[in-house]
């Protein structure tokens, strides 16, 4: 596309001014309506499309429409530009019941949600008190995420800065396994992203990091209730993304997509930085995933967004099936 999509989101610009289970991670019991409406993870779904495109709902943008508002308008253009789910951040600021009438009016999946406060109220921070009402956010997202019918929550459970790396992999591991019970009654999986915080890598390191402090920071819950939710550019400055996505394995349940150029250091257009799609797509394939898309980008109108869901598709192949994305490896 000639505009060139410049993204940067809010959680990448506040963290700028200021990541599971074991191999054969099940899915929740008691589907919501967005687990239902999920391929199902056995060979019979080749046939389906592999990826699902779904984006943040901070990117929708219509004229006079506030960020808040008009959820119907706004999911009827993102239905007809050929998003099939949205992933909205939780919080007070919306109404659970009027976005869900609006879904189902549309046909648009409430996929998941993702948090906004945590990093502001981190689960690392070290006073107590910043700590506790970090937990209370996170059991109301959990809370909201299952009155929207979605499956999961993406949260950023930690910032290196807060401590000594053993400090806070504490401090995040004990606010995670206290949400664990949450989680499970409400049938509503705790997504970890690998996102610039400090934590699980080393930020003045080199392009050939490991992604296994991540892989033991998610099977140290020993629960199907934690995974990750994989963000394909995030990371692509610290290292080989194929090799990380082959060694979390089924420990990512969904994805998120963006560009980043390593030359120039920062966030891009999904195909207008340096990243390699082509081995990103046969490591997805080689750990069979099927699911969830969602571009994390900044927001703009009808022409914008329909620009967005080309470039996920010139990146991912979206409509492919898994077996013709297999069969091309």
């Amino acid at each position: 596309m000639k505009n060139k999509i410049i993204n940067r989101t809010r959680r990448q610009m506040m963290l700028q001014s200021g990541a599971v289970v074991g191999a054969a991670l099940m899915r929740p019991c008691h589907p919501t309506s967005a687990q239902a409406q999920q391929p199902d993870e056995n060979p019979s779904t080749l046939g389906t499309p592999w990826m699902r495109r779904s984006l943040k709902d901070g990117m929708i943008g219509i004229k006079g429409i506030g960020r808040n508002e008009g959820w119907q308008a706004k999911f009827e253009l993102i239905k007809r530009i050929g998003f099939e789910g949205v992933e909205p951040m939780t919080g007070s600021h919306f109404s659970a019941r009027d976005m869900r009438d609006a879904a189902e009016k549309t046909g648009v999946v409430i996929e998941g949600t993702h948090g906004g406060y945590h990093w502001k109220t981190r689960h690392t921070d070290p006073n107590p008190q910043v700590r506790d009402h970090a937990q209370a956010m996170l059991e109301h997202s959990l809370r909201q995420t299952s009155e929207l019918g979605a499956d999961t929550f993406l949260t950023v459970p930690g910032v290196g800065s807060d401590g000594t790396a053993k400090e806070v992999k504490q401090r995040a591991f004990d606010a995670l396994s206290a949400a664990i019970p949450t989680a499970k009654k409400l049938g509503v999986r705790i997504l970890i992203e690998n996102v610039q915080n400090e934590f699980l890598y080393d930020p003045n390191g080199g392009d050939d990091q490991s992604v296994q402090p991540l892989v033991d920071f998610v099977d140290s819950f020993g629960s199907e209730w934690i995974g990750v939710q994989f963000d394909l550019g995030n990371h692509w400055r610290y290292g080989d993304m194929a090799a990380w996505i082959k060694a979390l394995g089924s420990r990512i349940k969904k994805l998120d997509i963006k560009g980043y150029s390593k030359s120039q250091d920062k966030i891009t257009g999904i195909t207008e930085g340096d990243i390699q799609w082509q081995p990103i797509r046969e490591a997805l394939a080689e750990i069979g995933y099927q699911g969830w898309l969602s571009a994390e980008l900044s927001g703009g109108d009808a022409t914008y967004l329909r620009g967005v869901r080309e470039q996920m598709d010139v990146a991912m192949q979206c409509d492919k099936t898994l077996g013709e994305v297999q069969g091309a490896s």
